[in-house]
């Protein structure tokens, strides 16, 4: 038996952890054991995996190699589980805010937030050669508004878009299901509205995009798969979606995803793997891939998506679109299939930041009894016409991690940051994030483990040849973490809550790359088996974890472009309900980096009748 006992790691109190800028602390590197496999490969290795005896040892190997069992399973840890992300309410100062009444419907929320736009100029309806025009929330209503143009006549030319997205020299796989009647019913009304000149709000008319994980009437809900929606059928919005519709929204259909969720990459066997708009043979990132890619191609302006592991932030960092992720308990999860219940929350991806605001308000709410309302402080919307007043802010950078990131990506971001110092003043602070693989480690159990008991009433009555075989290979290892496993899993937990929480009494926020690569190749032998590619996918979620671990507020924004040309994002980490701050900084940083903004190689001109 000695060949099983491994020596965990022994952790020093929390309060014990240097966090400084010169601390000691070891940063230790994705130590990633899994070479790529796809096709052939993979199903031999399902094979394995799914038999009695050999599986067992296989994964046990897995998680020795990889390290889960040193820093986590067998790991001496004293500090408590903390089995939930959810914040208490904290008086938070934020600069250049108007605090929002409650109980006001979605319509007027999304009414407060219009008042907190900077002006709109005229020459936002042109689009100047040299430089490339996202057409926002706002640019649909003042066109609807002025008669240019009718929410049908968009409607038809998104489906016209989407039918030719859909072409086999394309082939971008950005939705799961769309109805053309549906999305026209709900235009023709938006237009008769418009016609009467009595639109609900900004919203009104303006076509939003669902990650088929969210339920949205008339559609099945599928995770992604071609089996979860037979046995949880929808049977009404979920209650972000309820406020879209509420607004006036036209619901355009359900986005392609990851299957289950369980992957970064967007490739799935079943609905085709989600290509990105900048390069079609590289990928758009996942979970919510064809939410983003089809923000990015320009078929709507903002779309839904849902953050597990970064699943907003990921792909909207690789398509070089908006991706906000507000603090745990802030959107309601109520008609989002339950994956993972402390982990996962709605996120929004949207072209620009403005529109970004516009949805938050739209669907950030009151949540229901059964969920902590008593916990969430009152809401506020930055005044985004008063960029000069945010003043003094401090940027929290561990560099160990920062630059834990292609030369590329570390160059870009590293260049951002000294604009937004010699532009606004702000500092950079020099800081340790410790134990950041430990995190990662952790929440991958933690997602993992709470996928497999959400998913087992149904996998143990389910033939698996209906699960892609990549969702395969994760639920296999899902279902192999132990109780203690998952207990280690939230002591470490709440030891990055302490640490987190001690940076931001020195910073407003933490500032890192998005992701460690930028979308990397969609090979043919991955199309219907999907691949096996950990060393890339951790590099991926690398930035991302803490805003979905430890519930915190996250926003990724384009800062620039590689050497080949594809996007890269920058991400801010906020204080629990800090949002508003959030979106501000987010903005600051887009006024500085939107000149540079290159269009998609595949796009979508929905206010003009020609198309790109």
């Amino acid at each position: 038996m000695g060949l099983f006992r491994d020596a965990g790691k022994a952790y020093k109190p929390a309060p014990e952890v240097d966090l400084g800028a010169h601390s000691d602390e070891f940063y230790l590197h994705a130590n990633v054991k899994a070479p790529r496999v796809a096709g052939l490969l993979v199903k031999i290795f399902v094979w394995i995996l799914e038999s009695p005896i050999l599986g067992s040892i296989v994964l046990y190997i897995l998680k020795k190699d990889n390290l889960i069992q040193r820093l986590v399973s067998v790991a001496e840890i004293q500090e408590p589980p903390l089995f939930t992300a959810t914040h208490s309410s904290e008086d938070i100062s934020e600069q250049s805010v108007t605090p929002i009444k409650p109980n006001l419907s979605p319509a007027e929320r999304v009414q407060e937030a219009a008042s907190c736009l900077p002006p709109c100029l005229d020459s936002s309806f042109t689009d100047s050669a040299s430089q490339f025009k996202r057409w926002t929330i706002r640019d649909f209503f003042r066109a609807y508004k002025s008669g240019e143009t009718t929410p049908l006549e968009v409607a038809r030319r998104f489906l016209a878009a989407a039918k030719e997205t859909e072409d086999p020299k394309l082939h971008m796989a950005f939705f799961i299901s769309y109805s053309h009647e549906d999305i026209l019913r709900q235009a023709e009304e938006s237009s008769r509205r418009y016609h009467r000149g009595t639109p609900i709000s900004m919203m009104d008319g303006v076509l939003v995009a669902i990650k088929d994980e969210i339920d949205c009437m008339p559609y099945p809900t599928t995770g992604g798969t071609r089996w979860l929606h037979k046995v949880r059928p929808c049977i009404e919005d979920a209650s972000c979606v309820k406020h879209l519709r509420s607004c006036g929204a036209i619901l355009a259909g359900k986005t392609n995803m990851h299957e289950l969720g369980a992957g970064a990459s967007g490739i799935n066997p079943h609905y085709g793997a989600t290509r990105n708009p900048y390069d079609i043979n590289k990928i758009s990132g996942g979970s919510s891939s064809g939410s983003a890619a089809a923000v990015c191609a320009g078929l709507c302006p903002v779309a839904l998506g849902v953050d597990g592991g970064g699943s907003v932030r990921m792909p909207a960092a690789l398509c070089g679109i908006v991706g906000f992720k507000p603090t745990s308990g802030r959107l309601s999860n109520s008609g989002i299939l339950p994956l993972n219940w402390t982990v996962g929350m709605p996120g929004i991806l949207a072209a620009t930041v403005e529109d970004a605001l516009i949805t938050y308000a739209a669907i950030c709410d009151h949540l229901p009894f059964s969920q902590p309302t008593f916990l969430q402080p009152s809401l506020n919307f930055p005044l985004l016409d008063s960029m000069q007043s945010i003043t003094n802010i401090k940027l929290a950078k561990y560099g160990k991690w920062f630059n834990d990131s292609t030369i590329d990506i570390r160059n870009c971001c590293d260049q951002t940051l000294k604009m937004l110092s010699q532009h606004y003043g702000w500092k950079i602070v020099d800081v340790t994030v410790p134990e950041i693989e430990e995190m990662r480690l952790a929440h991958y159990i933690t997602i993992g483990s709470e996928c497999t008991a959400s998913l087992a009433p149904h996998l143990s009555k389910l033939d698996y040849a209906e699960i892609g075989w990549d969702a395969r290979v994760a639920l296999s290892v899902y279902g192999s973490f132990s109780s203690r496993d998952y207990l280690n899993a939230q002591r470490i937990r709440n030891r990055q809550m302490y640490f987190h929480k001690e940076i931001f009494k020195r910073a407003d926020v933490i500032v890192t790359p998005t992701t460690g690569v930028t979308a990397y190749p969609l090979l043919s032998d991955a199309a219907d088996t999907g691949e096996l590619d950990y060393i890339n996918g951790a590099a991926l979620v690398r930035f991302s974890i803490a805003g979905n671990f430890l519930g915190l507020p996250a926003v990724t924004l384009l800062v620039g472009y590689d050497k080949g040309g594809l996007p890269i994002g920058l991400q801010f980490i906020g204080r629990p309900w800090s949002e508003a701050t959030l979106l501000h900084l987010a903005f600051a940083m887009q006024t500085l980096c939107i000149k540079s903004y290159k269009r998609p190689k595949v796009f979508y001109d929905l206010l003009k009748k020609e198309q790109a």
